[in-house]
């Protein structure tokens, strides 16, 4: 061969080789290496909506469970996770010793509408990732003016609108109160409730707000009934929630409706609270199962749950379906690190959690699944009505695309 000619050849295997190398090369951001892959997330432990600590505490243990299994990879899940009181001056200072002092890869979970506002242009500022939060609010899908934020719950317009239909169809002329929490969480769930019912949102006769600093909401309620409503949508929190659905029996107040939204339909944290008896016939929306119901007995993804939390987290209530949610989090998160591979960037994670293509993790409900697009966030597009039948949730007819 012509010495000039072989020289070219060489030389076009070794950048051939060079180029492979490359290709093959690992890639890694601030919290991310060979050994170790950092997240961190803020969650209520205390103030007045820590029942939902759970959803941290199930976090904690999830990823414990990946490292004994290996972790991800070969890689070590640390989960650092700090007590936000739900407050959103506390969210930003645990925030940002997350994100400067832990040096985290991503910040992801964190729950409330208010707290992750308060994180929102520092997190995409930051160009860290700000994902699968505990919101709906449509302030938190928004890929062009916040592409680092994400939400994981369904949209809480979308949520309103369901709820609209459902009260044309059975009582075309009813009489609606509405008792809303004071921020994009409330405020999205009755924009939603009103847009869905068009030219007929006259039938809200009357709405009554609070902040989650309220002691109660008696006073509210007493408002409410007398508008005499007949049907009563309760846009609360779980505490709220309960105390709303007590203080409507005590009164005498018997709406021939009442609506729970998916934030707070949960037997052990809300309606327990409240009174079975007086929470019996109320319905709501829902996504994933509840483990403590009969109907799942024999689902042998309840039965993994179950046997998980027996394990990792045997000090939680395996009754308290934030739990559950909990867990369905840490799955997607999960699933979000084994795509990146060895490239664990911010943008390649992001990129990840905004490519989801029919994610079925075992503890969503029948025909529910995430997916995920670069102009939509929404994880889910469909959702279940239920109703509570004194013991449990079951479904009423087929899930419901939110439209």
């Amino acid at each position: 061969m012509n010495p000039i000619v072989r020289m070219a050849a060489l030389g076009g295997a070794a950048l051939l080789l060079t180029t492979g190398a490359a290709l093959a090369q690992k890639k890694y951001d601030t919290g991310a290496s060979d050994t170790e892959i950092r997240l961190g997330m803020a969650m209520p432990y205390s103030g007045p909506v820590s029942s939902y600590g759970i959803v941290g505490k199930v976090n904690e243990a999830y990823f414990r469970m990946v490292n004994d299994k290996g972790g991800i990879n070969g890689r070590k899940v640390t989960l650092i996770s700090y007590d936000d009181q739900y407050s959103p001056p506390r969210t930003t200072e645990v925030v940002r010793k997350l994100v400067e002092q832990d040096e985290v890869l991503a910040v992801y979970g964190n729950l409330g509408s208010a707290s992750n506002s308060a994180i929102q242009r520092y997190m995409n500022a930051k160009k860290v990732p700000h994902l699968f939060l505990g919101v709906g609010a449509d302030r938190f899908n928004e890929p062009k003016s916040y592409p680092w934020t994400t939400p994981y719950m369904p949209s809480y317009e979308g949520e309103g609108s369901l709820y609209a239909r459902n009260i044309l169809k059975t009582l075309p002329n009813a009489k609606i109160a509405v008792l809303y929490q004071n921020d994009d969480f409330g405020k999205d769930l009755l924009k939603g409730l009103k847009k869905g019912l068009g030219d007929k949102a006259s039938m809200v006769v009357a709405e009554a707000s609070f902040e989650v600093t309220d002691p109660t909401v008696d006073s509210q309620m007493i408002k409410l009934q007398a508008s005499g409503a007949d049907v009563f949508v309760n846009f609360a929190t779980a505490r709220f929630a309960a105390q709303a659905i007590r203080k409507a029996w005590d009164i005498g107040w018997k709406p021939q409706q009442q609506y729970l939204t998916y934030v707070s339909a949960y037997v052990k944290m809300t309606l327990e609270p409240a009174g079975l008896d007086k929470s019996k016939g109320i319905m709501a929306m829902a996504f994933f199962k509840d483990a403590a119901q009969p109907r799942w007995a024999n689902d042998p993804a309840t039965q993994d749950y179950l046997a998980f939390m027996k394990k990792y987290a045997p000090n939680e209530d395996v009754n308290n379906a934030a739990g559950v949610y909990g867990y369905g989090v840490a799955q997607a998160m999960e699933t979000v690190l084994k795509a990146s591979g060895d490239n664990l960037t911010r943008e390649n994670l992001l990129k990840q959690a905004t490519s989801l293509k029919n994610l079925h993790t075992g503890m969503l409900l029948p025909g529910i699944a995430l997916n995920t697009s670069a102009t939509d966030y929404f994880p889910f597009s469909t959702l279940q009505l239920v109703q509570f039948n004194g013991k449990e949730f079951e479904p009423l007819g087929e899930s419901i695309a939110v439209k």
